[in-house]
């Protein structure tokens, strides 16, 4: 199936799709089920959109959580969230529900689709460990997708869960290459250590590196968002909408991706190829995905990675075909309506 296609098998549902709003991934899976032939109602259960919002968040649930104060303050917000979630939930009458994640509804919420029968597909789209569910739940539950391979094979041979590995994807239809180029080398995402360890020491050698996101931002609206004052001497640039980090990722001389504790590849894996960007990976195993050294290349240790971004600074036929080539490959089997497709698969 091409980017732009829809599935022929697809049998037509009312989906209501159950997800945090994680920068905005939503609407990718979202218009994607929709372009596959599914009606589909998007229900955030984290979407904390207003000033007062935001304000009560932290006031009764993060501060108290952070004090040690007594209570269960996640608690509340859960039944609170798990309210609004299944009154959303009655007034839709699915035919099935996509959860993505999950983590902030309570055991009321799995109760009424096993009461109403409701086909349910639960997407990890986060490592296992991030998420609330235990194995014996999730052998319970039905279909269950997780973007780890390995963790996928874990849950079925270890624990006999209906688990599939479905990657992460890129969305063709948020933004195009402009074609412009940036001379910097850019990372977009959590400021982990051994990030902020690795783009130190390239910005270090003087290179024109720029960090994004709320850890690596010396604004004090994010260091209060953050809990903490004190930031990496990197350039960086407050969080930005995804599709903002898809024109920064695809201009920028190169794009660092620095996997850290993840047990398999991430969306930006697929995101800075996608926007025709040069991905400077961290982990070999990309070669599933890619061909490393035609569409994506791999770095061993930073003396290595430096080298690529002053390559991919100075030599623009290698860069150049480097993009073209990781974008080509993205469009034919990394997009979101090919991940759907595999979704779609799964009903029970």
């Amino acid at each position: 199936m091409n980017a732009t296609g829809r599935t022929s098998a697809t049998v037509p549902r009312k989906i209501v799709l159950v997800t945090p709003t994680f920068h905005d991934y939503a609407t990718s899976i979202a218009q994607a089920f929709e372009r596959a032939g599914h009606e589909v109602v998007t229900v955030r259960y984290d979407d904390y959109v207003t000033v007062k919002d935001k304000a009560r968040l932290k006031a009764t649930v993060e501060l108290p959580s952070k004090l040690r104060l007594p209570g269960d303050h996640a608690g509340r917000e859960r039944r609170r969230v798990t309210d609004s979630v299944l009154s959303d939930l009655t007034a839709a009458r699915p035919d099935g529900v996509v959860v993505i994640k999950g983590d902030m509804l309570d055991d009321r919420f799995w109760s009424h689709l096993d009461a109403h029968r409701v086909p349910r597909i639960l997407w990890l789209y986060d490592d296992l460990h991030r998420h609330p569910y235990s194995p014996e739940f999730l052998a319970q539950l039905g279909p269950v997708v997780s973007y780890s391979e390995s963790e996928a094979a874990m849950l079925r041979e270890q624990h006999g869960v209906d688990a599939t590995w479905v990657p992460d994807a890129f969305d063709p239809h948020r933004a195009q290459p402009t074609g412009r180029r940036v001379d910097r080398i850019a990372f977009v995402g959590a400021a982990h250590a051994d990030r902020v360890r690795i783009l130190q020491d390239l910005t270090d050698r003087g290179l024109p590196v720029h960090a994004w996101g709320r850890d690596f931002s010396h604004h004090p609206v994010d260091r209060l968002r953050t809990w903490g004052w004190k930031r990496p001497l990197i350039p960086a640039s407050r969080d930005i909408p995804l599709t903002e980090a898809y024109l920064v990722v695809g201009e920028s001389s190169a794009s660092v991706n620095i996997h850290g504790p993840q047990t398999d590849h991430p969306m930006r894996t697929f995101e800075v190829p996608g926007m025709a960007g040069v991905s400077l990976e961290d982990r070999a195993s990309v070669a599933r995905f890619y061909d490393v050294g035609t569409e994506v290349e791999v770095w061993t240790d930073v003396d290595h990675l430096a080298e690529l971004c002053e390559r991919s600074r100075k030599d623009r036929v290698w860069s150049e075909g480097l993009r073209e080539k990781g974008r080509a490959r993205s469009l034919a089997e990394h997009t979101f309506d090919h991940r759907i497709t595999e979704v779609d698969a799964l009903w029970r």
